[in-house]
């Protein structure tokens, strides 16, 4: 047996290397040797795979488009063709080859998000819209494709190379939570406070200022306050969550306790002593120059431990330029990767992934981990109840246990409060986990990650 795999490839390129390392680490689990001599390729007995332009005879061949081997950005003529009753995209015509598409060109146009490097129309926050995206257009969104083909190809090239040792990633679920707001109504400070009973009382709401009061009192629980209930399902289900904290000044789209508020920090203090933190990025800091690098700054004298976490606010991001700045400020995971409009995989794939700088034509230290689904997008966007919310999140689970990805779900702390609008979403929050633990994992077929 062995875990050995080589390459035989027309030219090294950046992109190429990229996402054959891609599949052969992440998805495979395999080592790889890359070469460009035909002679060595015929005359090596192990298991090989030419991927090039001719087949040399009758090697496993995957034919290639040109997408790998040239540089710089261009609009594309997408083509698409079909595979495993899916949706492909470059489709190859070469008789040889053992696909009928270029598997790692459309993986890397898709990973890499090319078209969000092309001109668009931003939507109002000035994100990339989901409705734009191939995949969408396409009706792939909710699958995670590279996943589903990486499985297929490994399949294939088993069948040939039995003492091939794969050694697949196991699925995965954790649980993430976004704190736009901690508190509803308490801490707020005092032009604020005057501010929620300025409003209740324009809208003629007594009841939520007689709450308001009664909050502010101590005599009732802040609504947004389900930081108990989160921790004692965590532990119950033996979750390790992830928190990001919106910890930034005051701004139309950034409205979270003052930073200041020693009940906030003991808060945040209290999060990353049980939890891992990670930064959420105010709206502003998108626009203001060193905005983000004071906000990792404070929050990291906060939980005294170094931050190297982000979920971007709004789910902003501009590439490349979001993901640069996240590395100049020494981020390594950043879990902003989905879309708020849609559900879906935004980079067709459920497993985390280094991100390629397509401008500067490299593989950053920058570790991608999507996400497919935020209870947002269900409950603002589309308008689901409870029923169809949870219907929605067990369809994308499923698509991400059949292919052993990771899960990881996208709430806030506010959506579990049982309140308002909210009101039988925490019940909805405790069956998406129960769905969603490995214990249910669905049987594929293999034993113990191997292939």
């Amino acid at each position: 047996m062995t875990n050995k795999l080589l390459f035989l490839i027309p030219k090294r390129t950046n992109r190429l290397i990229y996402i054959l390392n891609h599949f052969c680490n992440t998805q495979w689990g395999v080592e790889v040797n890359y070469i460009v001599d035909k002679e060595e390729f015929i005359s090596y007995d192990g298991p090989k795979i030419h991927y090039g332009f001719l087949a040399l005879g009758d090697e496993i061949f995957i034919a290639a488009e040109q997408l790998l081997f040239v540089r710089g950005i261009e609009e594309q003529e997408l083509a698409f063709g079909e595979y495993l009753e899916l949706p492909t995209m470059f489709p190859t015509y070469n008789r040889d080859s053992i696909l009928n598409f270029d598997i790692f060109a459309a993986s890397f146009f898709l990973i890499s998000r090319y078209e969000e490097y092309l001109p668009f129309i931003k939507d109002k926050y000035g994100r990339f819209p989901a409705q734009n995206s191939i995949a969408y257009q396409n009706k792939f969104l909710q699958k995670p494709m590279i996943d589903i083909w990486a499985l297929d190809l490994a399949s294939k090239i088993k069948l040939k190379f039995e003492e091939l040792e794969f050694s697949l990633p196991e699925y995965s679920f954790t649980p993430s939570i976004d704190i736009d707001a901690a508190f509803a109504m308490k801490h707020k400070g005092t032009l604020r406070t005057m501010g929620g009973y300025i409003k209740n009382l324009r809208d003629l709401n007594v009841e939520e200022m007689k709450q308001r009061t009664r909050v502010i009192l101590d005599k009732e629980k802040d609504p947004f306050d389900t930081f108990d209930f989160l921790f004692e399902t965590h532990i119950k289900y033996k979750l390790k969550p992830l928190f990001f904290i919106l910890f930034a000044a005051y701004g139309t789209n950034d409205k979270n306790t003052p930073t200041y508020n020693r009940k906030f920090r003991d808060l945040v203090a209290y999060i990353a002593d049980n939890s891992d933190v990670g930064i959420h990025p105010s709206f502003t800091s998108n626009s203001v120059s060193g905005k983000l690098k004071k906000e990792i700054k404070n929050l990291s004298i906060a939980v005294h431990s170094e931050i190297t976490k982000s979920r971007q606010h709004f789910l902003v991001l501009h590439m490349p330029i979001t993901y640069r700045n996240l590395i100049n400020l020494n981020i390594t995971d950043d879990y902003s990767m989905g879309y708020a409009q849609e559900i879906g995989f935004r980079a067709s794939t459920s497993r985390p992934f280094l991100f390629y700088d397509l401008e500067m034509e490299y593989t950053t230290s920058l570790r991608i981990h999507p996400f497919a689904v935020m209870e947002g997008t269900l409950r603002d966007y589309q308008s689901m109840d409870v029923e169809e919310a949870y219907l929605a999140f067990c369809k994308i689970i499923d698509e991400v246990k059949a292919v052993q990805g990771s899960f990881i779900s996208l709430w806030h702390n506010e959506s579990v409060s049982d309140k308002k609008r909210w009101l039988g979403w925490r019940d909805l929050y405790i069956r998406m986990i129960e769905k969603a633990l490995p214990e249910n994992n669905v049987d594929i077929g293999k034993e113990d990650g191997e292939l």
